[in-house]
């Protein structure tokens, strides 16, 4: 049999997660989660984690494993999720795949190497400017010297903006010349994307932002901020966690947080669909306005077996 990876990917609200579990289940594989907030313990509601129950019945890799202020690049989720691979594909097992961070599922099935690290004192330094001077001062340097990467960040991406600054101050080369150098990859994915009509993906986000915060989404991120973590932590440099740290500071009213959040997850949702419809490999699986899941699964499972014999 060839060795095939399963990816189940799309934007926010799409049934990712829901779809990938019932295909693990049935093919009693294990879900390797490219998003790269769920990665973070406390932030739950916002992310829209599995479920307890989801959890206990298949095994998710990179779910709750780290603390909300632990750095995690997608090059250390594509180094990481290489090796799981390799290791479920040892035993028989079907890795599979399940997610909508772009970047993350790149580093993952292309491999990219993601240049050196300056350690502390260099990173500190660049986020000290950050904070002095603001992203936006920072993006434009980067505009300068690596305009290609400059072209797909915006200032809220800190985190980018400081590592593409920093490999080009190590290495005098930009980040994205680095990322060209590939790493050999030796599985095949097989990528499903789940595609919905575009007035129905957005009435399904809107939906489940209202669902958000039904749940007490706003006592979660009250909790995180009571627990020490600053509104600047790079984890919570979110949608959703945003828009509620405004509203928690008394910065907007409660009608107009969730108009926010509602805004920019459907922003966002587009700006997924930009990424992965740029990636041609991806065999797009239109969804019915109902949403059958279980139909859905099995569709992807005859893809799955008739692509490893």
């Amino acid at each position: 049999m060839k060795r095939v990876v399963l990816c189940i990917v799309g934007p926010t609200a799409s049934g990712k997660t829901e779809l990938g579990f019932l295909v693990a289940k049935q093919l009693r594989g294990e879900i390797i989660s490219a998003d790269s907030r769920q990665v973070y313990r406390h932030l739950d509601i916002g992310t829209a984690k599995p479920t307890r129950q989801q959890l206990r019945e298949v095994k998710h890799h990179f779910v709750d494993e780290l603390e909300p202020d632990e750095h995690f690049s997608a090059g250390e989720f594509g180094r990481k999720g290489r090796e799981i691979i390799n290791d479920l594909l040892r035993l028989k097992k079907v890795p599979i795949v399940v997610g909508g961070s772009g970047l993350y599922i790149r580093s993952l099935i292309d491999g990219f190497f993601e240049g050196p690290s300056g350690g502390n004192d260099v990173r500190q330094r660049l986020n000290d400017r950050l904070h002095e001077e603001g992203a936006e001062v920072l993006l434009a340097e980067l505009r300068r010297v690596d305009p290609v990467s400059a072209s797909q960040m915006l200032a809220s991406n800190a985190r980018r903006i400081i590592r593409a600054l920093e490999v080009f101050e190590l290495t005098g080369v930009p980040i994205s010349n680095v990322h060209q150098h590939k790493i050999k990859i030796d599985f095949v994915p097989l990528m499903i994307g789940l595609q919905w009509d575009r007035k129905t993906l957005y009435e399904r986000i809107n939906r489940r932002v209202d669902a958000m915060l039904e749940n007490g989404f706003l006592q979660e991120v009250r909790r995180l901020l009571d627990l020490g973590y600053s509104e600047t932590t790079n984890s919570l440099q979110t949608v959703g966690y945003q828009e509620a740290i405004a509203r928690l500071r008394g910065e907007t009213d409660y009608e107009t947080m969730v108009e926010l959040i509602k805004r920019n997850t459907r922003r966002f949702a587009k700006r997924q669909l930009t990424w992965f419809r740029a990636d041609k490999r991806i065999q797009w699986m239109p969804i019915p306005e109902e949403g059958n899941l279980p139909s859905m699964a099995q569709r992807v499972i005859e893809r799955y077996y008739s692509s490893v014999t």
